[in-house]
């Protein structure tokens, strides 16, 4: 829970804090400080709002706190600090803001004013920060490599002794807190399942770019099998780039702009927009992230008009889908059973890119699918990028209130289009002791369809 906050909190920052490029509120368009109107429209939307009833934990409230702070009426304190970091980012708050208030902005820049203020910091902290955004997620082949030592170890046994051994009582505290929710990770990268060019299938209609991602790439390049597949099957020459970079989401959204500039260039240098058609993500929150490259590079002369039409090509993959009119498959799945079948909507997706009907549209288009709502289908899962490590409290809150949802439809397969959401509804199942209920993205439902048609031919 965060403590009161005020002007006058002891634990204040003694220095004034710094107000210097991009990592200061001060340094932001004033009206963008403004565009809220208090109406409180956002408060019912707000899980944090929602968990405590406290202002403060809203995003009206948070917006007041960064009003304050770039009026200089409020110095940037611990306080306001685990305000910002308490808040999901889900932007749920932007679907029902009538003002059109860019929280998007006002967050990462709130959060970027905190750590240059280095209110915050400690050796352990600082040290984290650098290993994981600074050096980890900044070299692809080094990521990979983990990614391949981690496989190694789960693969081999090691990880089944570990635990069986209880050696897990040897970690620190929060790390074995953690460990039960590490992630499988898959036996080939994307780079091995799907070729650099992927031929259309048919009549070539487009040239798209597949992003592979990081995480993604690890856990879910099936996924990215699937999707590399699916576009192919509606008129697609896909083009899958090797040793792709971090979109740069994770260090946006934790305050690190400096590195989250440096990715967005490596991703446009390694993609030019002006081949493609479309560039293709199949991660809600990476997808966010990517189409506000055009803002966030808006001040580089070298790279801002590049961004821009990198911006106006990026699309989630059922976003383009549906754009493009693609082809109902002529089967089902293969399974011998209907799917009784949920969605849970990514923050991201349905807030960050107003993607909604479309994942269902394509959902819908599988025979032997019956699709199912579930309540809150749109409230946060309690993932939030690594909102479950730092705010395991809360985290763990929304995900049984949304394991209790999910679980109320009846349905046997979860779907969602997110790495995040996916874990954190498999953690939380699997916690629960639940086997029967599977997690899978609705483009791999939609490529084990296009595969049955193609072998029944």
């Amino acid at each position: 829970m965060t403590p009161r906050l005020t002007p006058d909190d002891p634990g204040a920052e003694s220095s004034a804090h710094p107000h210097s490029g991009k990592t200061s509120l001060a340094s932001l368009d004033y009206s963008v400080l403004q565009q809220c109107m208090h109406c409180g429209m956002c408060l019912p939307t707000c899980p944090t709002y929602a968990e405590t009833g406290r202002e403060r934990n809203s995003p009206r409230g948070r917006i007041a706190l960064m009003r304050a702070v770039a009026d200089r009426e409020l110095n940037v304190t611990t306080s306001f600090a685990e305000e910002m970091s308490y808040c999901l980012g889900c932007l749920a708050c932007t679907t029902a803001c009538p003002a059109g208030v860019d929280y998007t902005t006002l967050l990462e820049t709130a959060r970027a004013h905190v750590e240059s203020s280095g209110i915050t910091a400690t050796p352990k902290r600082t040290f984290v920060r650098w290993f994981t955004m600074g050096w980890l997620f900044k070299k692809p082949r080094l990521l990979r490599l983990a990614g391949r030592l981690l496989w190694l170890y789960q693969v081999t046994g090691f990880q089944r002794a570990f635990r069986k051994l209880r050696l897990t009582s040897l970690l620190p505290k929060r790390i074995r807190e953690l460990e039960p929710s590490t992630p499988k990770i898959q036996r080939h990268f994307s780079d091995t399942l799907i070729p650099e060019i992927t031929l259309a299938r048919g009549e070539k209609r487009y040239r798209v770019a597949l992003l592979t991602g990081c995480v993604q790439d690890l856990v879910f390049s099936d996924v990215n099998h699937a999707t590399a597949q699916v576009l192919a099957e509606n008129g697609c020459e896909v083009v899958t780039p090797r040793t792709q970079f971090c979109c740069g989401s994770l260090h946006a959204h934790n305050g690190d702009q400096e590195n989250a500039h440096i990715l967005a260039r490596r991703q446009i240098d390694t993609i030019d927009p002006e081949r493609f058609d479309a560039i293709i993500s199949n991660a809600a929150g990476c997808g966010s992230h990517l189409k506000h490259y055009d803002r966030l590079l808006a001040e580089d002369p070298r790279y801002a008009a590049r961004a821009k039409a990198w911006s106006l090509k990026v699309r989630d993959v059922s976003e383009w889908l549906i754009e493009i009119g693609f082809r109902k498959p002529h089967a089902g799945t293969g399974a011998t059973a209907p799917h009784i079948v949920t969605y849970h909507e990514a923050c991201h997706l349905c807030h960050g890119q107003k993607i909604s009907k479309q994942p269902r549209e394509i959902l819908r288009a599988i025979s032997n699918v019956e699709l199912r709502e579930c309540a809150e289908s749109t409230w946060c899962c309690g993932s939030a990028g690594i909102y479950n490590i730092t705010q395991p409290s809360t985290s763990a809150w929304l995900q049984m209130r949304k394991l209790g949802h999910l679980k109320a439809t009846g349905a046997t397969l979860v779907t969602t289009a997110n790495p995040g959401c996916h874990l954190q509804i498999e953690n939380g199942l699997r916690a629960t002791g639940d086997t029967q209920i599977e997690v899978v993205h609705p483009v791999v439902l939609l490529a084990k369809a296009y595969r049955t048609e193609i072998a029944r031919r």
